[in-house]
């Protein structure tokens, strides 16, 4: 089983990491760089901001052998024209969910959607995988569960792998990590990276 060193100070993320990559023999572990600040880009892109704290977090790896990940998204709201996007994290921590309820009063169309971007640095090769998770925003904040933006978002219905599956319109802060787990954005962009690495394994193998 190879560790994964998880970048973020978010437990909500790491657990959400743990329950995706886990079971598929990766050991995810939470990095947390201590006293030094990593500086977040100002962009419009989450890649170009994820490669960053790669870049930062690189040095502070506790064993060169592991492999080092970061993840950053953000909602995208269409009646917003993709505000507050890459700008997600400080706009939570400034407006919060009653920021983006009051920008979109009298908005008739609140289609968004949640996008990630996770990249992972692997034998000093950087690997990038992107998820989406279409929904729509809700009238009002509700749940307790999950993190962000979670209580305002309604992730639309989806087929995966013949099943269907719905919230019913509960939001991702009214359902369990379970629930969730099937429409993640981030689980959609880790699922991606394990297919990347399982390529470079087979690759290595033959």
């Amino acid at each position: 089983m190879r560790t994964v060193w998880f970048m973020t100070g978010n437990p909500g993320k790491v657990r959400e990491a743990q329950h995706a990559l886990q079971p598929l023999g990766f050991d995810v572990q939470q990095l947390v760089v201590e006293g030094i600040e990593i500086v977040e880009p100002q962009c419009n892109d989450l890649e170009i901001v994820a490669r960053s704290k790669l870049k930062q977090a690189k040095p502070h790896l506790p064993s060169r052998g592991d492999a080092l990940m970061v993840e950053d998204a953000g909602l995208f709201v269409d009646g917003l024209k993709g505000f507050p996007g890459a700008y997600s994290s400080y706009v939570l921590e400034t407006l919060g969910c009653s920021g983006i309820l009051d920008l979109m009063e009298g908005h008739k169309v609140r289609a968004a959607e949640f996008q990630a971007v996770a990249a992972l640095l692997l034998d000093d090769r950087v690997h990038v995988s992107r998820g989406v998770c279409r929904g729509t925003i809700a009238m009002e904040a509700s749940g307790d569960e999950g993190f962000g933006f979670d209580p305002i978002f309604v992730p639309s219905p989806i087929e995966r792998n013949g099943e269907h599956y719905s919230t019913n319109g509960l939001t991702f802060a009214e359902v369990s990590l379970s629930v969730k787990e099937q429409f993640s954005h981030r689980r959609n962009a880790l699922e991606g990276l394990f297919e990347l690495l399982s390529t470079i394994d087979s690759a290595s193998s033959s």
